[in-house]
Order: structure tokens, then sequence, then C-alpha cells
């Protein structure tokens, strides 16, 4: 594994060192993220508070997550320490003359990945923390949740995506109230950067939906640059 992290980071600094490379190595050409079906019935508030793990979409509020409905636009500083939604505000990208944006409206911080193991995968991979985030754009005709999950190892959180990939939309208990409750897209990524696994959702309406998978891919892969490159906190190509 650790040579293949070195041939991956020479790699990188051949196609033109720091982020920039950090982004062609992970914005290359990769499958399309899943449909998620529709909803058939209105979505419910926050993940499942009960400890059996459940395929049921959230219900209730998880034990005590640290909640920000109107976060700051500035992230707070980390260094590599347990996940906290505070480290992340509102969402910025721009690279080669493409440019999005999201307001963040929404983060929660949970201490151990139980409230958002919605069939056990998690707890199996011995995920240690999670967080949140919900963000929309485009006037609120685009909707984001992203879920990003904290493992000891690379390896458990490649084993992770493996085993979430096509169908993370039901082993994974996001905050389906941060989506709309019916959608033009809704589709679903999942990828591991080094001991971390990224989920996003996406949801828009028809006016936005000729945007949406662009903006879904950059931010995916926006947020596994960050963390492919060790949660740095200054920012080469997005903020």
């Amino acid at each position: 594994m650790l040579i293949g992290v070195i041939v991956a980071l020479a790699a990188l600094l051949l196609l033109g060192g720091g982020a920039f490379g950090a982004y062609a190595y992970l914005n290359s050409p990769g499958p399309s993220p899943t449909p998620i079906a529709q909803p058939s019935t209105p979505p419910t508030s926050a993940p499942p508070t009960s400890a059996p793990p459940s395929s049921a979409p959230p219900s209730s509020a998880p034990p005590s997550p640290t909640e920000s409905p109107e976060p700051s636009s500035t992230p707070s500083n980390s260094s590599g320490g347990p996940l906290e939604h505070t480290e992340f505000g509102n969402w910025n990208y721009s690279l080669k003359g493409e440019k999005y944006a999201a307001r963040k409206v929404g983060g929660w911080t949970y201490d151990s990945c139980d409230p958002l193991d919605a069939e056990g995968v998690l707890g199996d991979n011995d995920c240690e923390n999670a967080i949140q985030l919900a963000y929309t754009a485009y006037g609120g005709n685009l909707r984001a949740v992203q879920i990003v999950l904290q493992f000891p190892e690379a390896g458990d959180a490649k084993k992770t995506a493996n085993q979430l990939k096509n169908n993370a939309d039901e082993k994974i208990a996001w905050r389906r109230a941060s989506a709309h409750s019916r959608y033009a897209y809704g589709a679903i990524y999942t990828g591991a950067y080094m001991n971390y696994v990224v989920v996003t959702v996406v949801t828009t309406n028809e006016s936005a939906k000729p945007k949406a998978k662009k903006f879904h891919t950059a931010m995916q892969t926006d947020r596994g640059v960050y963390f492919f490159l060790g949660r740095q906190d200054e920012r080469v190509v997005t903020s």
C-alpha cells in the first residue's frame, strides 16, 4: 500500500504538482453517479436514533450531533483529528474556467458512525466518526447532502466504498429532508480518499437539471482532493 501511495504521489507531481495534480488524478473519467429512487413518502428530518441498523430512511434526530443551520462561510482549522462539520463552510470551486458555489445550510458532527449506519456496513469496517453537510445552490433549485466517514486505515475506507458502491442510498442513513422531495435529477457518488469515504447526494428540480452532473462531479472531486492532500487548511484551487 505504501508503494502504491508513493507511486500515486509521484504521478501527481508529474501532472503538475500540488492540488492541481491531485485534481487531474482524481478527476479522470470514472463511473457515473448512481441514481437514487424517488421517495414513496415525504422525507423525514434526520438519521435514526436506534442502535440496531435499519434500511429505513432517517426518522428522528441522531444522538447529540453538533448542528449549525446557518453556518459561517469561514471553516475552522483542522490538523487531521476527528471530523467536525465546522471544518467546512460554504463551498466554492474554480478550476480551468469552471466555477461552482453552494451555501452551507446545515452541519452535523457524530462521535460515532452508528447514527448513519443503516445496514451495519460502517460498523463492520470500524468506522470511527462522521459528519454530514447540507448545501443549496441556484436559488434552492439544487440541493446537496455530503457525508464524510473517517476510518483507522485507508484499506478500511476502500473496502467500505466498494461495499457501498451502487447502493449507498440504502446503506447510509443520509438526511433526506435536506434533499428535494421529488426531483428531476437525483444521484449519489461514493469514493474512498486515503482513510476517508465521501458520499455526495445531489437532487435538483427541472430547471437545475442541466447543471447537475458537472456540479455533482466537481463537489465530490473537490472533497476527495481535500482529504487526498491531508486536510490542508490552505486550499490552492478551491476554497
